[in-house]
């Protein structure tokens, strides 16, 4: 196991939003893209997703507090094991279009990607 940091992706153009709503806490199972934090900006509100899939081990951030990309949400706790089969999942989807590969230019560097994978 191991544990990564969760920041705050490209939020547009606001500098700073304030977290509004927190929709995790620590012993929480969440997936990849899962809505972990609500911020909201004078012009929008907007969910901040998690990176990866894990258990969340510690936020670090409250209700009320003013975050801005780069700024640290929480920190998840990974299987080592499950980014272990990523790469497999992630070369079975591109060995589809080796095939057509060899007819399409713009689709011969997934080829090349299949081929470093292995």
């Amino acid at each position: 196991m191991s544990q990564i940091e969760v920041k705050v992706p490209d939020i547009g153009d606001f500098k700073e939003v304030e977290v509004i709503e927190l929709l995790v806490k620590p012993g929480d199972t969440v997936q990849a893209e899962q809505s972990l934090i609500t911020v909201e900006s004078d012009k929008a509100s907007m969910e901040i997703p998690s990176s990866a899939a894990g258990v969340v081990k510690e936020l670090k951030v409250k209700l009320g507090d003013k975050v801005a990309e780069g700024s640290l949400v929480l920190l998840l706790e990974v299987s080592d094991a499950a980014s272990a089969p990523a790469p497999a999942a992630t070369s079975a989807p591109a060995s589809v279009p080796a095939a057509p590969a060899a007819h399409a230019a713009s689709t011969s560097s997934a080829a090349l990607a299949v081929g470093s994978a292995h």
